[in-house]
């Protein structure tokens, strides 16, 4: 087994982007093989049931999550649903003593709430602030445009070239932006991949 330093309390890396940037395909991608180099690895995930709630919504005659639960109500219970993950996926982490992949993380939820012109951003921060900065937040940079088509192509659900832009701003707005570790998502797979793996050798010591 590899020993990664810090391994006693776990080592959280964050992979973060809008919706497109194919974060859910490459955290897992990561975690399978940070264990097959010896670090044991948890894939986590970070979402706000988005799917979940829309077909919920359409099963009783309303457009989306949003028409349902309304535009103060949505927020509430998508960050309720994100902060029980984010408990989960740092309790996972400091337990095993392993290495969380965490798919999103708390500024995906001010980003996402900013976008949509939510209120409450403050309080939510201020719930979230209990969770950890992650060792590593890899920011998967990829245009909004492509982003688009690669939602439309995987057909589960569809995002405005506006809302994606927005998300893209928010991300760089971020006071924490500086901080994180770009990674050129609109790369074929492997090479994000790649760039994946050597960014998180970093904090793991993994080759």
């Amino acid at each position: 087994m590899v020993k990664v330093p810090g391994m006693g309390r776990g080592v959280i890396v964050a992979v973060v982007g809008v919706d497109g940037a194919g974060k859910s395909t490459q955290a897992k991608g990561l975690a399978g093989r940070l264990s097959l180099a010896g670090a044991p690895a948890t894939y986590l995930e970070n979402a706000g049931g988005r799917p979940f709630w829309n077909r919920l919504a359409r099963a009783v005659g309303r457009r989306d999550g949003v028409h349902l639960f309304g535009r103060r109500g949505y927020p509430v219970l998508e960050a309720a649903v994100r902060w029980v993950a984010l408990a989960r996926a740092v309790a996972v982490t400091r337990l095993t003593g392993g290495v969380g992949v965490m798919d999103r993380w708390t500024w995906c939820q001010y980003v996402i709430m900013r976008a949509r012109g939510d209120r409450g951003v403050r309080l939510v921060r201020a719930a979230y602030a209990l969770f950890p900065r992650p060792d590593l937040i890899c920011f998967l940079a990829i245009s909004p445009e492509l982003a688009q088509r690669r939602v439309l192509d995987r057909g589960i659900d569809t995002e405005e070239l506006a809302h994606l832009t927005a998300l893209d701003a928010g991300y760089r707005a971020l006071p924490e932006f500086g901080g994180f570790t770009m990674i050129d998502g609109s790369a074929d797979p492997t090479t994000v991949a790649a760039d994946l793996d050597r960014a998180v050798a970093t904090v793991t010591g993994t080759r």
